[in-house]
């Protein structure tokens, strides 16, 4: 199990190869990778900021990643959450799910960034290219889609 918020970037492969590393129990390994959206279609974002609480952040997503460890059969996870001030086209958030067969891995990344959008203890203002900035929540589309974990269905 890993999880760790940070300002850095991150590498991609290098993360997938220091999660596989010596193991040979896994076949396959679902990600799912989150930018900063941009453009007419990211609302004319500029810049984003993500804000959190040390400490408690990182317990309370330690805490969904080892209820993902119990639901699914998997073999490893990993979470990765930038923080700070980040770019249209930055890296956001890495999720790798780890398991011997692809549908553990596919919903135990799911399961995961369907958390991520809606519980997990970070907060978001959006900068626009207009100079205005709005603070924002989950997306009722976000909320449904975790609402289905909670009921117990896959």
């Amino acid at each position: 199990m890993a999880v760790r918020v940070q300002e850095a970037d991150f590498d991609i492969a290098a993360e997938m190869k220091l999660l596989t590393r010596g193991r040979t129990d896994i076949g396959a390994i679902a990600t799912f990778t989150g930018l900063v959206r941009g453009g007419a279609e990211g609302g004319g974002i500029a810049e984003m900021t993500l804000e959190h609480y040390p400490g408690m952040t990182e317990d309370e997503l330690a805490r969904v990643e080892a209820e993902a460890q119990r639901r699914f059969d998997v073999q490893a996870t990993l979470i990765i959450h930038r923080v700070g001030a980040l770019k249209p086209g930055d890296n956001i958030v890495l999720v790798m799910a780890a398991s011997r067969h692809r549908k553990a891995a596919f919903e135990a990344a799911e399961f995961l960034m369907d958390y991520l959008k809606t519980r997990a203890p970070f907060w978001k203002k959006e900068q626009k290219a207009d100079g205005t900035a709005e603070w924002v929540d989950a997306r009722e589309s976000d909320t449904e889609a975790e609402r289905r974990w909670s009921s117990g269905a896959r």
